[in-house]
């Protein structure tokens, strides 16, 4: 359908599981089409265990948290559903995580990132103080600073974009370690969480089908899947989730965070992350239990994949059309692909939707400006996920702020399109070219989303 036709589906992001609420709840609601009470209360009940706020062993019933942790809850970082904020210039993070790791290593088994010695895979700045009344020590601290680096449009107006600086303050007093000689640094924000079930939904065949890894077919594009390793059957699947589609599904990605975020041991990493010389971390008290059992896990993840995406607002407008006019010329939808319908899933209500993600899954090159330089799995240093635009239009109504990108150095739309390079360099000099209304109209397209 040509973009100046009014699609009768096109406020329906999410297929039959939009919703329809632009208040600062537009990211907790269930899936429009479920009907049935009993999935109605699995998942209040999944969204329940989302907003726990959890406490070390020896507290309550909701114990386990730690030894070190970033975050007392899955809500802690995904606030209302939504997204991470980072922080501000000059202080440290808190609700944004680091990944971490050694240079250019491999697992041997897994293909995945090997954690540094005494620190691991992602840094922990907070610790516990555990039921014997020892104080665990937190792994460090990160601070950020920004940079401005200004620029001008080919039609003279300017901008400025701010690029970051991350200074990792190693615990290794508490720790009693040394800091590590070299290491990986990769900063992450929270995504938002309305869609991921759809996005789990998308068939296999059709990420084979979008992927041009070796661009066969010259269009400067490549695009390719992620294959990552799946702790539930030991194997390499297809990542989806992740800034760079690090996780083949919805269950490993919770339970990852439970594990990485919260320090919940759970059914698929059923020990705490004490690595290396972290003695206290490992002497302090565990649960003989998982902290985290099949059935939690089991509601997180049923609930996560239910969260219903928002509907499109202002899509009829004569700007917002002219905008997705021009963001199809320009080449954003080669990456960010308007448009798929959703598999066979087990959670029926996501299954055959014609869904609006404005994502294809796959890793792309986005250039030098964006490179974090730490691969994962297949993914380069310079390569990063497609990430939906579903929603993104609700992030200030619902976290009241507008910073993009998987660190969130953008303070918007525009800058969020001018820091793409690499493979989308041709789509972000398009852009720049365009006069100042037609960029407005993309942002004005963007903000229906």
């Amino acid at each position: 359908m040509n973009a100046n036709q009014d699609d009768p589906r096109e406020a329906y992001s999410g297929g039959d599981t939009t919703t329809f609420d632009t208040t600062v709840n537009a990211f907790d609601l269930i899936a429009n089409n479920v009907d049935d009470i009993d999935r109605l209360v699995r998942f209040d009940n999944g969204n329940a265990n989302f907003n726990l706020n959890w406490v070390p062993v020896g507290s309550t019933a909701l114990q386990g948290l730690g030894p070190t942790f970033n975050s007392t809850s899955c809500n802690g970082c995904h606030v209302r559903d939504g997204r991470g904020k980072p922080p501000d210039d000059g202080t440290n993070l808190t609700t944004m995580l680091i990944r971490i790791g050694k240079t250019g290593e491999i697992h041997p088994v897994t293909g995945g990132n090997v954690g540094l010695d005494n620190f691991g895979t992602q840094l922990n700045p907070r610790g516990i103080i555990d039921n014997n009344g020892n104080t665990i020590p937190g792994e460090g601290s990160v601070h950020i600073t920004y940079q401005e680096i200004v620029g001008i449009f080919p039609d003279g107006e300017t901008y400025s974009l701010r690029k970051p600086t991350y200074t990792i303050n190693w615990n290794t007093t508490g720790l009693g370690v040394a800091a590590p000689a070299s290491f990986e640094l990769s900063p992450r924000t929270a995504p938002i969480i309305p869609g991921l079930g759809l996005l789990e939904a998308i068939p296999e065949t059709k990420l084979t089908e979008w992927a041009d890894p070796n661009d066969s077919n010259g269009d400067g594009i490549s695009g390719k899947i992620n294959l990552v390793w799946d702790r539930a059957t030991s194997s390499a699947k297809v990542g989806r989730f992740g800034w760079k589609a690090g996780q083949p599904n919805l269950r490993q990605q919770n339970a990852e965070a439970f594990l990485g975020d919260i320090g919940l041991t759970n059914p698929l990493f059923p020990t705490n992350d004490c690595p290396g010389s972290q003695t206290d971390c490992a002497a302090s008290p565990a649960l003989s239990e998982l902290e985290v059992s099949e059935v939690r896990l089991g509601l997180v993840s049923f609930y996560t994949s239910l969260v219903g995406v928002p509907g499109r607002r202002g899509w009829k407008l004569d700007t917002v059309k002219k905008g997705k006019v021009s963001f199809l010329e320009i080449g954003c939808a080669n990456c960010h692909k308007p448009y798929v319908i959703t598999g066979e899933h087990t959670t029926r209500e996501i299954s055959n939707q014609d869904i609006r993600p404005y994502t294809d899954l796959l890793l792309h090159d986005m250039g030098e400006g964006l490179a974090d330089n730490r691969g994962e799995f297949l993914a380069n240093g310079r390569e990063w996920r497609t990430p939906p635009l579903w929603a993104i239009g609700l992030i200030k109504q619902v976290n009241q702020h507008e910073f993009f990108l998987h660190d969130g150095r953008a303070r918007g739309y525009q800058e969020a399109i001018l820091w793409h390079g690499g493979e989308a360099e041709s789509a972000k000099q398009k852009f720049m070219h365009l006069s100042k209304e037609d960029r407005s109209n993309i942002i004005l397209f963007l903000k229906s989303l």
